[in-house]
């Protein structure tokens, strides 16, 4: 049966992104710092890695594609020519869009109408496959509080953001079951099952 995720690194003060976020620094402040186990320690991390892109179609926020401020209509996206997901990817907005095709396979579908229908929209896509909530932290709050969420992996990195795009904010009744734990001096691997 086809799961939904979710994979997020967070700070150990439960920050996905720092303070001050930007086009200059859409992670914010010290942001950065929160995924130095992906291109510090690659081979020690390679079924993280590859299980944050095994989904069959995803679900970002605006500020994953577009970044805070105003929507200029020529941006596309963070992720250069090729975007890693090479799947549907379908990005929640106020902003109607066509869809926007990139190399690779990947094309962006703009969402205007809510988490249930981008999430019913990547389950067709999807298939019998899996759909991945990519982030940011308000996303995945939303698909959070909704109970949408069959398993929420995180990556904890062992530094403090202090401020920031906290994860958890206003998430309750989550109940969560570890399934799995590994990492390493950068980072701690956590795959919980959402319960409920």
């Amino acid at each position: 049966m086809s799961l939904v995720t979710c994979d997020l690194t967070i700070s150990l003060d439960g920050f996905v992104a720092g303070p001050d976020q930007s086009m200059a620094e859409p992670l914010g402040r010290g942001g950065e710092r929160l995924h130095r186990w992906m291109f510090e320690e690659p081979e020690e991390h390679t079924a993280e890695r590859d299980g944050i892109l095994a989904a069959d179609a995803y679900i970002l926020g605006r500020n994953m594609f577009a970044g805070p401020g105003t929507w200029d209509p020529d941006w596309q996206g963070w992720w250069g020519a090729e975007p890693p997901y090479h799947a549907p990817v379908f990005v929640l907005t106020h902003h109607a869009r066509p869809p926007l095709e990139m190399a690779g396979g990947t094309t962006f579908h703009f969402v205007t109408d809510g988490i249930e229908t981008a999430l019913a929209q990547a389950r067709q896509a999807a298939g019998s496959g899996d759909v991945a909530i990519a982030g940011g932290a308000q996303t995945a709050r939303q698909y959070l509080s909704a109970g949408l969420i069959d398993e929420l992996r995180l990556h904890i990195a062992p530094i403090a953001l202090g401020a920031g795009e906290r994860l958890l904010d206003g998430v309750t009744g989550l109940n969560l079951e570890p399934s799995e734990v590994s990492g390493t001096a950068l980072v701690t691997h956590i795959r919980y099952r959402v319960t409920t």
